[in-house]
């Protein structure tokens, strides 16, 4: 997700508020927040969940959409969302 410097520090708050809720959704394990070292504006969650129907749970939830409401509005630039398999 690309913010707008602006917007940064908002959104960093509002993902310490939701983090916990989101790690105590059904089916999630872990939710972790990275940045990218070349762009501070660049930023990435990466969630652990246990299966597909979890996450897509958790994306129908009100929850998500709140947050995704809020944090939407601060993007610089499209998202974008992979979902991924661990091999090892």
């Amino acid at each position: 997700m690309c913010f707008r410097e602006e917007e940064l520090e908002s959104f960093l708050e509002l993902f310490d508020q939701v983090k916990p809720k989101i790690e105590s959704f059904p089916g999630c394990s872990k939710v972790d927040l990275v940045q990218d070292r070349k762009d501070s504006s660049t930023l990435m969650t990466i969630s652990i969940w246990e299966d597909e129907t979890s996450l897509e749970a958790y994306r129908h939830s009100d929850l998500f959409e709140k947050t995704w409401k809020k944090t939407k509005a601060k993007f610089s630039d499209r998202p974008e969302a992979w979902s991924v398999d661990r091999i090892k």
